[in-house]
């Protein structure tokens, strides 16, 4: 819950009222949400955000592909799952077994290259604060290609043919993306309830693990899976 009181506090100024489950539409709009107030703050631009956050969790739907905040790729796997509960009860059932390797968020922030720079993994998955570190990675990536397309398949790794895969699906979708509109605060509780199907299947959008090696650096993203865990409320504070 605290990342999405969080979340819906910095960008309404409001908390939510109690009482209602979060719709998946609802669910899946924190991560534009997160991407406006990222665009805004560093200075990049608002499609690519919205598009990278697409690229790396979207899910097709009435509304189009969407993106997703409780995605997770664990080394090479990626998973959808119902709840935020649900996504930390997994990634710290697979941390206690030592896996460091692991994308979470809106913007698949990757754990071992990254993770020093959040204070939790509970807090990589807070959609704002996901998508502020996306952000920045992204200008620096862009100072240094001086091409969104070309810093967009950085971010997903630095080899040369996963990037320029990965920036042939960015660009597809960036140019399909339908024009930001205002999105009014969300009404009820945005935590969804758990339910008895597990994580939801993603489809396979990426290229084949591990999406992390083979290159100078690089940013982990996602891939195909399914699967089933148990929920519980999971906060791993970095040592």
């Amino acid at each position: 819950m605290a990342s999405i009181l969080v979340c819906l506090t910095l960008l309404f100024g409001v908390l939510p009222l109690g009482g209602a489950q979060a719709s998946t539409q609802q669910v899946a709009a924190l991560c534009d949400l997160a991407a406006r107030r990222a665009a805004r703050d560093h200075g990049v631009p608002l499609d690519v955000l919205r598009t990278i956050t697409r690229t790396e969790t979207g899910r097709g739907g009435k509304q189009g592909l969407q993106p997703w905040p409780w995605t997770v790729n664990m080394e090479g796997a990626g998973k959808w799952f119902q709840t935020e509960d649900e996504a930390r009860a997994y990634v710290f059932s697979h941390f206690k077994r030592g896996a460091r390797s692991f994308d979470v968020g809106c913007f698949q922030i990757n754990f071992k290259w990254h993770g020093e720079a959040f204070d939790s993994i509970d807090q990589m998955f807070d959609p704002v604060a996901n998508a502020q570190y996306a952000a920045e990675f992204l200008k620096k990536l862009y100072a240094e290609m001086g091409d969104w397309s070309k810093a967009a398949g950085a971010y997903h790794s630095r080899t040369p043919t996963y990037a320029n895969r990965y920036i042939t699906r960015f660009d597809r979708i960036r140019a399909d993306l339908s024009p930001a509109t205002a999105v009014a605060a969300l009404p009820g509780r945005t935590r969804t309830r758990r339910t008895s199907t597990g994580p939801l299947p993603l489809a396979s959008l990426h290229a084949p693990a591990p999406l992390i090696a083979q290159g100078s650096v690089s940013m982990g993203s996602l891939v195909p899976m399914a699967g089933s865990v148990a929920s519980s409320r999971a906060l791993i504070m970095f040592e």
